[in-house]
């Protein structure tokens, strides 16, 4: 379970409405978006809990050092002489220096705090310590970093900072099948945009979750896979999503339907003709294309603030060739996104009126629902894991 640290400061009745069966429920409360006092609570209780913090790959040579989150969700991650990256919390068991300033990469043999110059190895334990080499009753054993647990997952590194949310196998329960046939861990990424939007970050997701805006704001994707096909998936972990077909003519989701790429190997049919959209709850939305895969990786900066990373991954035998071209699959979704994203802040401005109310979902919303009412249970105090 995540962290307990109580319901959420949310209206019970507003929650309740959100719970209610299906086609007859009310969105999240609009506290859920604007309040901050929300935002620090989902922060303490959801945020603290299994979350995505980058690519495995980014870490790629022993003595990678890269700072994630800052304050009290300061991250830094480690690839060590095992070749396992490890995580800790960003501060010097000193005086609590940052180690690496947020988004700060390098690589080097040990960690070392730049204000005192304590060094640590890569696996966290101290090393050194200035001035304290003649001092008998300092026990160096006693002030290695604090270490997280952390699972390399298919290439994705996720955290969990409170040390007490469930295992993770539980996280992804049901998802092996359906991840492990595209090898994203082999996969290259060749292209990154990054996003600052004006919006809650659940808007975000709930956005991701639907294709009932499609037709209205989407008219190239509509054009390639049809606002009504596919359907959600029902998985017993935290992520939830569902799959799209494409029309017979298309080989991926670009703005011709043309693939600049190569198929995925091993796919079968049925995978080479849809696209799975999967959102790894809290903050990371797959999208599993026939010939590459898209991640948007979320962090929340405030309530009505979101960073997005958008990353591209392709086959990296096709990576390393030096005139591959991924601009059929990046054009079409950086077009995308700006269109998603204009929704979602106007989504954000529209929730601040204080006469916004919940509103209904519509049966195309399904996938909607299986979102809000994770988040509902979530503020009840039941945890993300409540089903």
């Amino acid at each position: 379970m995540f962290k307990q640290v109580g319901p959420a400061p949310v209206p019970a009745d507003d929650l309740a409405a959100t719970l209610a069966p299906f086609g007859q429920s009310r969105m999240l409360p609009r506290e859920a978006y604007v309040d901050p006092a929300v935002f620090a609570w989902e922060q303490q209780a959801i945020f603290s809990g299994w979350t995505c913090v980058g690519h495995a790959a980014d870490l790629a040579a022993t003595g990678s050092q890269r700072a994630v989150g800052s304050g009290a969700d300061g991250v830094l991650l480690v690839r060590g002489d095992d070749a396992e990256v490890r995580a800790f919390a960003n501060s010097c068991r000193h005086r609590g220096h940052e180690l690496l300033a947020c988004g700060a990469e390098t690589k080097r043999r040990n960690i070392v705090c730049p204000y005192h110059a304590w060094a640590y190895r890569l696996d966290g334990s101290l090393r050194s310590a200035p001035g304290f080499g003649e001092d008998a009753a300092f026990d160096p054993g006693e002030f290695g970093l604090a270490q997280l647990r952390l699972v390399n997952w298919h290439g994705w590194l996720f955290i969990d900072r409170s040390g007490t949310d469930t295992d993770f196998a539980e996280h992804v329960a049901g998802l092996e099948d359906v991840i492990a046939p595209y090898h994203p861990e082999d996969l290259t990424v060749v292209a990154r945009h990054s996003y600052e939007l004006a919006t809650n970050w659940k808007v975000i997701a709930e956005n991701y979750q639907e294709c009932y805006h499609c037709s209205s704001i989407h008219p190239e994707l509509s054009r390639i896979s049809p606002p009504t096909s596919g359907e959600n998936l029902d998985l017993p972990g935290s992520w939830m999503g569902g799959w799209m077909g494409m029309i017979d003519e298309a080989e991926t989701m670009s703005l011709t339907g043309k693939s600049g790429g190569v198929a995925i190997a091993g796919l079968t049919e049925r995978e080479l003709r849809t696209v799975m959209y999967l959102v790894g709850f809290p903050n990371l939305l797959v999208s599993l294309h026939p010939d590459y895969v898209m991640t948007h990786l979320m962090t929340p900066l405030a309530v009505d603030r979101t960073h997005v990373e958008c990353a591209w991954a392709f086959p990296k035998e096709l990576a390393a060739q030096p005139d591959f071209d991924p601009s059929y699959a990046v054009d079409f979704w950086e077009l995308t996104n700006r269109q998603d994203w204009a929704a979602c802040e106007s989504v954000q401005r529209g929730l601040s009126s204080p006469h916004a109310r919940p509103g209904p979902l519509a049966p195309d919303e399904d996938g909607v629902y299986q979102f809000v009412t994770r988040v509902a249970r979530a503020y009840q105090g039941g945890g993300a894991q409540s089903r």
